[in-house]
């Protein structure tokens, strides 16, 4: 009856991972699985709770290093274009002053401030990021 545990608590994981998308949990529902498993070879209760942790701090490791663990490192949302759907935008700027200028941009006026390494001189510039109330802009090339 005790080997049943391991199964219900990998069950459990699976379903709650359902509700986070993280992956991390399934990666500890793979450690309650090798304890299950362990279970079934007639282990003994330390030898299925090492199996158990030994495989899920494994599979947490491999996670982590892998593309589906950088979650943290993605890039800022306020230069992601899929977050801000005005970067990558084209509007107009005039007059410029010390590398901060107001345009019109989608009916109002915009406070603008040149992206870093950018110079004054082009009349279209992109938006690349947006800095609260601010549009950061590079000329259009």
């Amino acid at each position: 009856m005790s080997g049943l545990i391991w199964w219900f608590a990998a069950g459990a994981l699976i379903v709650a991972e359902l509700f986070t998308g993280t992956f991390y949990l399934l990666m500890i529902a793979l450690g309650m699985i090798a304890g299950g498993i362990a279970f079934v070879m007639g282990a003994l209760a330390h030898v299925q709770i090492g199996a158990a942790a030994v495989v899920a701090l494994i599979a947490l490791v491999v996670l982590r290093r892998s593309r589906f663990g950088n979650w943290k490192r993605r890039t800022d949302a306020s230069r992601d274009a899929a977050v801000n759907l005005d970067i990558g935008a084209t509007l107009q700027v005039d007059q410029w002053h010390d590398g901060r200028a107001r345009a019109m941009y989608r009916g109002a006026q915009w406070d603008v401030e040149l992206a870093p390494g950018e110079s004054e001189g082009a009349r279209l510039y992109r938006i690349t990021a947006l800095d609260g109330n601010r549009l950061i802009v590079a000329a259009k090339r």
